[in-house]
C-alpha cells in the first residue's frame, strides 16, 4: 500500500486502525482480543483498543533481549459532530452542530468538500455492536462569509466556532433531513437500533504531488499518518531479531493522550506485561529487558517555512526532503538526549537515511508529543523524531516526497536489528 492510499483509506483514527488491521492480517499477523486469554509464542500478533489504537508486535524467540518500539498516533485535528446535530437556518438551510477536536488551523476548513466518518454503536442480541461508517462522497461545506460583508476579513479574525464553523448539510425543503438516517442507510442498519455514534468531519481533498519535479506532497492528516505509515511498512518488511518489534499507534495525542486508548493509558504497559507473562519472563528479567529496550517516538516535525524563516531556530533548520528530524527540547517536551540521538543516528548512517535536527526558537514555546507521556509509563531510552512538514494542523498539510522512505528504511532496520 502506498502512502496516499493509506491516507485516503484513513479519514480518522477508527479507519486508520481498521486499515492497519487489514494489512497486518494479510501479512500473517494474528489478531488478539484484550478480553481473551492470550496464547502466544514466537510469531506475529496485533491487538486494538477502542477501535482507534493498535499495537502490533513480532516475538522473535522466547529469550528475547528487550523491546524495539516505534510509537505514533492515529488522530488528527477535526470537528466532532454533536448529538442531535441538525440546526435550521430559517427555512432555507439545515446545518450541523459541531465542536473542535484538537488544535487545528480553523481557516483551512472553510470552502472545501467535507464528509463524515466514524463509528456507530447499535443494539445487538448479546450486547452492542460497533460499525464503521464513511460517507464516501462530498457531503458538506463550511462556507466563508463574502468579503463584501466583512471588509476586515483579511486583517485578522477570531473565529466563533459555534457560529461560523457549522457545515451546510441540506436545503430547507428537506425538513426531515437527519444525518443519522443517511448513516443508517450507508451501514444497512435500522435507525431504531442505533444507540450512539462517534462521528467526525474530514477533508475530502485527495493527496497530491506537486513542485517542479513533484518533490513535494500535500494531503490531509500527514500529521501523523505519515509516521504511522512509515512504522507500519517497517514492521511488515522487518526480519526477526533479538528484540520484540512493536508498532504502537495511539489515539488522542491531539487532545493530550489522557484517555484509555492514549499514550498515557495502560495499553502499552498491559501488552508488554502480557507478553512477558505468557513467555514466563520473571519480574527481574522483565526489568532487565526494559533496561535494554528502546523507543522511537515518531510524530511529524516543523520544517523551515519559505515565508516565515524567523519562526525557525537560527542554527537548526529542518527542510522538506532533508530526511528524518531529531527533535530536542531542554524542558523535556521531547525525550531526546545525546544517547538516544546517537542510537538513531547510527541507524540512519547504516541505512543511508538523511537526518536533521529541530529545536524550538528560544522565545517560542513549542508543542509536545507522545514520547514523554509514554515513557513515563514504560520507561526506556527514547528519541523523538518526525518527518518535516509545513502547515501542521491545517486540514491540508505539506511535506517532502522523499522523507517517508527514509522513515521506512529506519523502521525496518530498527525492527530487524
Amino acid at each position: 500500500m502506498e502512502l496516499f492510499d493509506f491516507i485516503k483509506s484513513s479519514p480518522n483514527a477508527y479507519f486508520a486502525v481498521d486499515t492497519m488491521a487489514k494489512e497486518l492480517k494479510t501479512a500473517g499477523f494474528t489478531r488478539l482480543d484484550e478480553k481473551d486469554s492470550w496464547k502466544i509464542k514466537p510469531g506475529k500478533y496485533f491487538v486494538t483498543r477502542d477501535d482507534s489504537s493498535l499495537i502490533a508486535f513480532v516475538i522473535p524467540k522466547k529469550d528475547f533481549k528487550g523491546f524495539h518500539i516505534v510509537a505514533s498516533h492515529s488522530d488528527s485535528p477535526s470537528f466532532k459532530i454533536k448529538p442531535d446535530p441538525e440546526m435550521k437556518a430559517g427555512d432555507a438551510y439545515i446545518k450541523l452542530n459541531v465542536e473542535k477536536y484538537g488544535g487545528m488551523i480553523i481557516s483551512t476548513w472553510f470552502d472545501r468538500p467535507l464528509s463524515v466518518a466514524g463509528r456507530v454503536v447499535v443494539d445487538a442480541k448479546d450486547g452492542v455492536q460497533t460499525k464503521l461508517v464513511n460517507i464516501d462522497r462530498d457531503l458538506f461545506i463550511i462556507p466563508s462569509l463574502a468579503i463584501h460583508m466583512d471588509r476586515t476579513a483579511n486583517e485578522g479574525h477570531k473565529y466563533e466556532v459555534q457560529k461560523e464553523l457549522l457545515p451546510l448539510f441540506a436545503g430547507g425543503e428537506k425538513k426531515d433531513a437527519k444525518l443519522i438516517s443517511l448513516i443508517c442507510k450507508e451501514c444497512g442498519i435500522k435507525e431504531k437500533d442505533v444507540l450512539d455514534a462517534d462521528l467526525f468531519l474530514y477533508n475530502r481533498m485527495a493527496p497530491v504531488s506537486f513542485g517542479m519535479n513533484n518533490e513535494f506532497i500535500a494531503s490531509p492528516r500527514l500529521d501523523d499518518l505519515q509516521c504511522v505509515y512509515g512504522s507500519l511498512e517497517g514492521i511488515l518488511a522487518a526480519k526477526p531479531s533479538d528484540y520484540v518489534a512493536v508498532h504502537a499507534v495511539f489515539n488522542n495525542e491531539e487532545v493530550g493522550s489522557e484517555t484509555k486508548q492514549g499514550a498515557a493509558s495502560s495499553f502499552l504497559t498491559d501488552v508488554i506485561a502480557r507478553i512477558c507473562e505468557k513467555l514466563s519472563v520473571s519480574v527481574e528479567d522483565r526489568a532487565r529487558k526494559m533496561a535494554d529496550s528502546f523507543m522511537i517516538s515518531a510524530d511529524n516535525a516543523h520544517a523551515l517555512h519559505p515565508n516565515y524563516s524567523e519562526k525557525t531556530d537560527p542554527t537548526n533548520k529542518p527542510v522538506l526532503n532533508g530526511g528524518i528530524v531529531i527533535k530536542y527540547n531542554a524542558n523535556q517536551k521531547y525525550t531526546t538526549d545525546a544517547v538516544s540521538s546517537a542510537f538513531l543516528r547510527k541507524i540512519c548512517k547504516k541505512t543511508g537515511a538523511k537526518v536533521q535536527e529541530y529545536v524550538n526558537p528560544s522565545d517560542i514555546p513549542g508543542g509536545s508529543t507522545l514520547g514523554s507521556i509514554a515513557t513515563a509509563r514504560v520507561s526506556m531510552n527514547t528519541v523523538d523524531i518526525g518527518l518535516p512538514q509545513l502547515a501542521m494542523h491545517s486540514s491540508y498539510e505539506t511535506a517532502g516526497r522523499e522523507d517517508t522512505e527514509d522513515l521506512i528504511k529506519v523502521s525496518k532496520e530498527f525492527f530487524s536489528k
